[in-house]
């Protein structure tokens, strides 16, 4: 199964990789993949890479940034829908899509997807986490948009990346963050981020009433689907997004 999977999927998307259930142990029991797929064992992860050229446009980076993370979003759950009904038309096997942005559940007002995709593709060996808590693959960085099945077919796992990916001594993302995310530590702050980059005209109206903060979920997953991003910062400087040395 896992070399009919991987066909069917090489070429809609950059990369891929597998995860056994087992490895998500540490996971919020709510977004766990037991959570989204009942009698889970595997997750599928994929991604496709947005272009770095986008991140060196002289004047309409963040439009690109916006247009092509949207795209991607799009093609990724279209990408998810067809493989679940792959998979289950290989036999008696349950897969569910894993939502590439929304929808979302929210946390004392906090977005969280339904599973991390982060640390799923961490556990699927398809990327390691840089010190500024993304998720990179070896040749793309963190400009992988992600996606990822859950299904009850046992399916091997592929090996995991070693830790820490980043460069020795590079600071680059903490030093450049306009939002000053990064505590005195260096540990990332997602809320300081989000507030900073995320942008959505209806946030401001629909958010001031109790009714808009009683159905945020609804509010977010609804009219700020496609949201403006104000900030790319990090992945401008990042090396790994660049393919520079950052001495």
């Amino acid at each position: 199964m896992k070399q009919a999977i991987s066909g069917f999927l090489k070429p809609q998307v950059t990369d891929l990789g597998f995860a056994s259930v087992d490895r998500f142990a540490g996971a919020p029991e709510a977004h766990h993949p037991g959570r989204i797929c009942r009698n889970a064992q595997t997750v599928i992860v994929f991604g496709i890479t947005v272009p770095r050229g986008m991140l060196k446009s002289p004047d309409y980076n963040l439009y690109a940034l916006h247009r092509t993370y949207h795209s991607a979003y799009t093609r990724i759950d279209h990408i998810a829908l067809a493989l679940c009904n792959y998979i289950e038309s290989l036999g008696r096997h349950l897969a569910v899509p894993v939502p590439s942005y929304a929808p979302m559940v929210f946390h004392q007002f906090e977005p969280w997807g339904l599973l991390s995709l982060k640390h799923a593709a961490v556990n699927a060996g398809l990327a390691s986490f840089g010190r500024s808590g993304q998720a990179y693959h070896p040749r793309y960085g963190s400009l992988l948009r992600l996606g990822a099945v859950v299904t009850d077919a046992v399916i091997e796992a592929d090996p995991m990346l070693p830790p820490d990916p980043c460069p020795p001594n590079c600071t680059a993302c903490v030093k450049f963050c306009p939002a000053k995310a990064f505590d005195e530590n260096g540990t990332f702050n997602k809320m300081t981020c989000l507030g900073h980059t995320i942008k959505h005209a209806i946030y401001p109206i629909a958010l001031q009433s109790e009714a808009g903060l009683k159905n945020i979920e609804r509010v977010i997953n609804t009219a700020g689907h496609n949201y403006w991003i104000g900030c790319d910062e990090c992945l401008k400087v990042c090396p790994l997004n660049l393919g520079k040395d950052p001495s």
